[in-house]
């Protein structure tokens, strides 16, 4: 296996009861041995991401923070990129960027924002990660675009890492494509085409499916390839001794035959080591060692953590 990474563990967090109740559960993350807090970031019930990720890094010592993932719709990456740089700045060099083009029905029709089809989302995506990377290098930049324009802006401060890593995700082979040659950190998801999490959703991130979109980050990334780390977000988590039932039970969820759940990337069923197992497994057939597991998840998965972080 040439591109064994160690394994490390995201939590997708989302809310918190007050500013204490966020401060103990990002510390709980970080005692648990989780590498990244993330946050979602949508327009329904949960704390904004940056103030959240802020508050998150300075309750811990080691923790990263990031989002999973910006939507890059929403703020302007000129905005995104001071705010994020000052995270870093007081965090002592703790975010990655998570970054995507946007897929949330809701989040465009409740805000008036305009959700333009998917190919210009991800236009604007692109050249957003430009402006970007433009904002954290050092000097002024300037950027001639469709959608942005920036005339020698010197960005400050600048982040503590140089640059801070890139995570971009998609289900999609030109998101993908860009992302692996842009980011450090490949998400690789189900594509979301209906712009709600459905059935459908769920058999695009099906075993067979993931191989393809395997197959064309290291199409895109090249030689780059072997720098990449791979992501991936589970939808699910859930320790049992009745795997074959809970598989059963859940299956009609994701609009798979229950023996396919098995080998579904984005859910964990079955006893610790069970789990533990089909992570080695993602692992060796897809290169996935980054695996983020997703709010009351946290607790249950914690000894999955600890069997398999930095192995």
């Amino acid at each position: 296996m040439a591109h064994a990474r160690r394994f490390r563990f995201g939590i997708q967090l989302s809310n918190a009861s007050s500013g204490t109740d966020w401060a103990e559960q990002a510390r709980r993350a970080e005692d648990l041995g989780y590498s990244t807090l993330f946050l979602p970031d949508h327009f329904g019930d949960q704390l904004a991401p940056l103030p959240a990720m802020m508050a998150a890094a300075s309750a811990t010592t080691e923790l990263k923070v990031a989002a999973l993932v910006f939507d890059n719709d929403y703020k302007h990456p000129v905005v995104l990129a001071k705010e994020l740089a000052t995270v870093d700045v007081l965090s002592g060099g703790r975010i990655e960027v998570g970054l995507g083009a946007g897929w949330m029905n809701t989040d465009y029709e409740q805000s008036g924002i305009p959700m333009d089809r998917p190919g210009v989302r991800v236009s604007r995506m692109e050249e957003g990660i430009a402006v970007l990377k433009g904002c954290f290098g050092p000097g002024p930049f300037s950027y001639k675009g469709e959608h942005y324009e920036i005339t020698g802006y010197d960005a400050k401060p600048k982040p503590v890492q140089s640059p801070p890593p890139f995570l971009i995700g998609g289900g999609a082979k030109r998101v993908l494509s860009i992302a692996a040659r842009e980011a450090q950190i490949v998400g690789i998801n189900p594509s979301i085409h209906s712009g709600q999490v459905d059935a459908a959703a769920a058999q695009n991130g099906a075993a067979v499916e993931t191989d393809k979109k395997l197959g064309w980050v290291k199409e895109a990334a090249g030689d780059g390839y072997a720098d990449l780390e791979v992501n991936m977000l589970q939808f699910a988590g859930i320790v049992t001794d009745d795997r074959k039932g809970t598989a059963e039970m859940m299956a009609p969820l994701f609009g798979l035959p229950p023996e396919e759940l098995a080998t579904y990337p984005h859910v964990c069923i079955g006893t610790v080591e069970q789990i533990a197992d089909d992570l080695r497994a993602r692992r060796d057939r897809w290169d996935a060692s980054y695996i983020v597991f997703q709010g009351d998840t946290m607790e249950p998965m914690a000894p999955v953590v600890a069997a398999l972080r930095d192995t």
